[in-house]
C-alpha cells in the first residue's frame, strides 16, 4: 500500500466495518467487582472517522482495550469485518498515549516500524517499501537510521503512527495519542492524522479528553457517560471535510458543536444518565 493507496476493507451488507454490541466490563470478582462499562453499543462505517470523548474515569480506555482484543469482555460482543474480537485481530492497528514506551530504544526507527510486518510475515523486499512509504507519508523519510530516543517526542509519536500505517490497517484505534506533547506539536498531530485518514481511506476510532481535537478530527463524536458507562449522546459533526486549524475552528458551527459536547460531558460529570436509563415514577 503506497501512502495514497485506499484501504480495502470487508464491510457488512450495511456498509458498517466494526460493529459494537451491549459491550460491559466488570473488574473484581463478586462481593468486590466494580462495573467499569455497563452498555456500550454503536457502529463504524468504513472509512468513517469516530471520536470518544467523556469524564475521567469513564471507561474510554477500557472500551479501546476491549475493541482491540486486548481485555475481554464481562459480556456483549466486538464484531470485526464480520468477525468475533476474541483477540487482536487482522486488519487493526492501536497508537497508545505513552509512545516512548511502545518503541523500542534499541532498534531504529526503521527498525521500530518494520517489526509487526516482521510478524506478519511480509516479504523482505516488501518491507523496506512499507517502511519507507510510512516514513514518508508521516514526515521522517530522513531519519530512518535515527533510534527513537534521539527524536522528540512529537517525532517519537509520528514513528508509531507510521508503524500502525505500515501494516495496512483497515481501522485504526488511537488511544489520546496527542496527550502528552506540546500545543502546536498537538496541532500538526491531528493534521498529519487527518491526512493519513484522508488519502489511505481508513476507519478512524479516536479516544480523546480533548473536546475541540474530537470535534476537529471526528465525523461523529461518542459523548460517554460516568460509570458505570454508557453512550450519553452520538454527536455528528456536520463540518466541511477540508479542515484546517485557524478556518475550521473559527467556524461558528465548530463553536456550537464545541458547545453541545462541553454541556453533555459537564452533565456526564454530574452523573446524567440517558433517558432510556431513567425509570419513571
Amino acid at each position: 500500500m503506497t501512502a495514497t493507496t485506499k484501504a480495502t476493507a470487508t464491510t457488512t451488507a450495511t456498509g458498517e466495518l466494526l460493529r459494537v454490541s451491549g459491550l460491559r466490563k466488570v473488574y473484581g470478582s463478586s462481593g468486590r467487582a466494580t462495573e467499569a462499562v455497563r452498555d456500550l453499543t454503536f457502529a463504524t462505517r468504513t472509512g468513517e472517522a469516530v471520536c470518544i470523548v467523556g469524564p475521567s474515569g469513564a471507561g474510554k480506555t477500557t472500551l479501546l482495550r476491549c475493541i482491540a482484543g486486548l481485555l475481554p469482555p464481562t459480556s456483549g460482543e466486538v464484531v470485526l469485518e464480520d468477525r468475533p474480537v476474541a483477540g487482536p485481530p487482522e486488519g487493526m492497528a492501536v497508537v497508545f498515549q505513552d509512545y516512548a514506551r511502545s518503541l523500542f530504544p534499541w532498534l531504529t526507527v526503521a527498525q521500530n516500524v518494520e517489526l509487526p510486518l516482521r510478524e506478519k510475515r511480509v516479504a523482505k523486499g516488501e518491507r523496506r517499501g512499507l517502511v519507507a512509504e510510512s516514513l514518508e507519508a508521516v514526515g521522517l523519510a530522513d531519519v530512518p537510521g535515527s533510534y527513537p530516543w534521539q527524536l522528540s517526542g512529537g517525532m517519537q509519536q509520528r514513528v508509531a503512527i507510521a508503524r500502525a500505517v505500515a501494516y495496512e490497517p483497515h481501522i485504526l484505534l488511537m488511544d489520546e495519542p496527542f496527550a502528552a506533547v506540546d500545543a502546536q506539536t498537538r496541532a500538526d498531530l491531528e493534521d498529519l492524522v487527518r491526512s493519513l485518514w484522508t488519502r489511505l481511506g481508513i476507519t478512524l476510532l479516536f479516544v480523546t479528553h480533548d473536546i475541540d481535537e474530537a470535534i476537529y478530527l471526528g465525523q461523529r463524536v461518542l459523548v460517554l457517560s460516568s460509570r458505570p458507562t454508557v453512550i450519553l449522546e452520538d454527536v455528528a459533526v456536520d463540518l466541511p471535510d477540508e479542515r484546517d486549524q485557524l478556518t475550521t475552528r473559527n467556524d461558528p458551527r465548530f463553536q456550537e458543536l464545541r458547545t453541545r459536547v462541553y454541556e453533555l460531558v459537564q452533565r456526564a460529570k454530574r452523573g446524567h444518565r440517558p433517558a432510556s436509563e431513567v425509570t419513571p415514577v
